[in-house]
């Protein structure tokens, strides 16, 4: 199970790359990719690029959230069925996050949103009372 719950880690630190895909495409549309100042290109992006700016860079702050339960969990010794299945959980609606952001579904976003950081907090708090 500890495999499982760190592959769910490991899915979780590539989903900013992953957000990262739509945000260079808007960068590219947007009169070419900038790499000698990206975020001041990032920074005037509108639309689709705003959002997928915004993804991208709420991965890495999820990302924190999540690392920070999975490591409570190990370092708890509290990882079993449950606990993973909150890390599947994570995934699957930060997976549906980034396309809910992307296709501009506010409330939907919002609410996958939501059962990420549930999951992720739960994750750490069952841990800690076990």
């Amino acid at each position: 199970m500890l495999s499982a719950l760190l592959l769910t880690l490991f899915i979780a630190m590539l989903l900013p790359y992953l957000a990262k895909a739509p945000l260079a495409f808007a960068m590219q549309k947007s009169g070419g990719y900038d790499n000698n100042n990206p975020r001041v290109q990032q920074a005037s992006l509108q639309g689709f690029g705003q959002r997928a700016n915004a993804a991208h860079y709420n991965s890495f702050e999820a990302l924190l959230i999540y690392a920070c339960a999975v490591f409570t969990v190990m370092g708890l010794n509290a990882v079993d069925e449950t606990t993973v299945l909150m890390g599947w959980t994570f995934i699957a609606s930060r997976v549906a996050y980034l396309f809910c952001y992307w296709l501009n579904y506010a409330t939907a976003r919002s609410l996958v949103w939501a059962v990420a950081m549930i999951a992720a907090l739960s994750m750490a708090g069952r841990a800690l009372l076990v």
